[in-house]
């Protein structure tokens, strides 16, 4: 009796790891933790079109889930059967950063996730507006101490990365600079353009398209080494600042519990897809590098930089708000 059960579990078992991906007539969603018509919405909606071809005319939809700081969507994907038709494509903060910093994070990245594919690399950019008369970050900690308290950062919101890199800048330069959390990339824009704020670590993406306004400077790129979207661009530890020297990658994870081989069809698709001149034109246009992971590397780079961001953390003595 007890081996009949056990069989009839491993068949049932091998039974729903075997079930066809995608299923006939259900599309597969792919959520985005921000408004519409940033940069890493815009690279969903290009991945997600080329992902319909290839997986046969599956429809791919793109659903904006923005807010927390991008835990809303994460939230609803770390809950979402595990069928491959749930997808989240988020930047490392959600799964490295977040956890260390906000109490509302109610998932555990080790446990509530399968990666499934690293799609874009897209370091953070420290930029200022035009109408501080500064060049590079040494030029800008002696505007700060001549100014306490004058220059402003924004971040989405308390906790986040942005949030936190200004907290370093602030605490390693001796400075008094006033945090200004927004809860969208769009008002950040518009206020950051019209000189309301001062001082944002802008995503790549980001910084391209304010570049393109004219209304502010680039001082430093946040990445272990110079970025070859910035090559002329010192990183902010070749400036003075250390310890904020973190990769900043966005990628694609699923829920828990998805089956190897829908895990490896996904993968699969996103590589031939994040690997085509296409995308990689498009990627680089935005602001960002496309630059696929498989499962297990990813799985890996996710590790390393959850790990990575204690270190600072630590020495700022943050604690969870």
């Amino acid at each position: 009796m007890k081996f009949l059960l056990f069989s009839i579990l491993m068949a049932t078992s091998f039974a729903v790891g075997a079930v066809d991906f995608p299923a006939p007539g259900k599309p597969i969603r792919i959520l985005v933790g921000f408004p519409p018509g940033g940069g890493t919405d815009i690279q969903a909606r290009q991945v997600a079109q080329q992902l319909t071809q290839v997986l046969g005319g599956v429809p791919v939809i793109v659903e904006n889930r923005p807010g927390a700081g991008t835990l809303l969507a994460a939230n609803e994907i770390s809950k979402a059967i595990p069928d491959g038709h749930s997808l989240l494509y988020t930047p490392a903060s959600t799964l490295a950063q977040l956890p260390h910093t906000l109490l509302a994070v109610k998932y555990d990245t080790s446990k509530d996730f399968t990666p499934i594919a690293q799609g874009a690399l897209g370091p953070l950019v420290l930029v200022v507006h035009k109408s501080i008369q500064v060049n590079n970050v040494a030029e800008l900690v002696a505007f700060a101490r001549a100014h306490p308290g004058k220059l402003n950062y924004v971040s989405q919101g308390v906790g986040t990365t942005a949030h936190i890199y200004g907290q370093m800048l602030a605490r390693q330069a001796g400075i008094d600079i006033v945090h200004v959390p927004y809860k969208g990339a769009n008002d950040v824009a518009k206020d950051f353009i019209a000189g309301r704020v001062h001082l944002q670590f802008a995503s790549s993406s980001a910084a391209v398209a304010l570049a393109k306004s004219g209304e502010l400077r680039l001082l430093a790129v946040v990445a272990p080494q110079r970025s070859s979207l910035f090559p002329d661009l010192a990183t902010m530890t070749e400036q003075g600042i250390k310890g904020i020297d973190i990769d900043s990658w966005i990628g694609f994870v699923g829920p828990a519990g998805m089956a190897p081989a829908t895990v490896s069809r996904l993968s699969e698709a996103l590589a031939q897809i994040l690997k085509s001149q296409g995308i990689q034109d498009a990627f680089r246009a935005g602001g960002v590098e496309a630059k696929w992971a498989g499962p297990e590397e990813f799985a890996a780079i996710i590790r390393g930089s959850y790990r990575q961001w204690g270190q600072p953390l630590g020495q700022l003595g943050y604690k969870k708000e």
